[in-house]
């Protein structure tokens, strides 16, 4: 129970700043693009408390795939909505892969400059300081990856749509409102009763390479939360 609780701790913060920092970019990229909707509805702030869902927090402990209130977007407000969708769509994800990249640094710093001998009090400092950077890695590549689904509504299908010819991109627009019951498929109901695992076959064979280009040495220590 105490090790339960002690990595519940650990992963709420790197899990909380990672799905924010999310749902923010997106915010900030369309009002640079023309539309403040996020910014009038106060959404471009990194108090997790305005983008909580209490669903997609939860899933962070439970299978590494979490969520937050989607950052409020309107397109049309967008200079070029078909162009700036894209880049809109790709802050995501993008964010994410830098706060992989930023998290990894510092785990290699920490652990080559930072690591205490055995007992001594800065162990208590540095030990939960190694897990939250190691688990941060983890859960901004799987939220980047993930993300990068071409499916809308995730970030990868819309940046598709912004991509494809209108004649396409119209037809896969149109599955954006059953998106979402697409991806619980995917999640919970094709690997029970098909046996297909996007996970294990595509989505943790591309984060761990992943953790192994930006953690390197310190791999292992990312590759425990697996």
């Amino acid at each position: 129970m105490d090790d339960f609780l002690l990595n519940l701790s650990v992963m709420l913060v790197p899990g909380l700043f990672a799905i924010t920092c999310h749902e923010v970019s997106h915010g900030y990229v369309a009002w640079h693009f023309g539309d403040p909707t996020a910014r009038m509805l106060g959404r471009l702030t990194l108090n997790p408390l305005k983008h909580l869902d209490p669903i997609g927090t939860l899933m962070i402990f439970i299978i590494h795939i979490g969520w937050a209130k989607p950052v409020p977007v309107v397109f049309e407000n967008l200079r070029n909505p078909k162009r700036d969708m894209i880049w809109v769509a790709a802050a995501g994800p993008i964010t994410n892969i830098l706060l992989a990249a930023f998290s990894a640094g510092l785990l290699r710093a920490v652990m080559f400059f930072g690591k205490p001998v055995s007992m001594s009090p800065l162990t208590f400092i540095i030990d939960p300081l190694v897990k939250m950077l190691a688990f941060s890695v983890l859960i901004n590549l799987v939220l980047a990856i993930f993300n990068m689904i071409p499916l809308p509504p995730l970030d990868g299908g819309r940046v598709l749509v912004g991509l494809l010819p209108h004649r396409q991109a119209a037809v896969l627009a149109r599955i954006e409102p059953y998106g979402f019951f697409i991806i619980i498929a995917m999640v919970f109901v094709l690997p029970r009763f098909l046996r297909i695992d996007i996970f294990s076959s595509m989505i943790f064979p591309l984060v761990r390479m992943g953790i192994y280009v930006l953690a390197g040495p310190q791999s292992a220590l990312v590759l425990r939360w697996m």
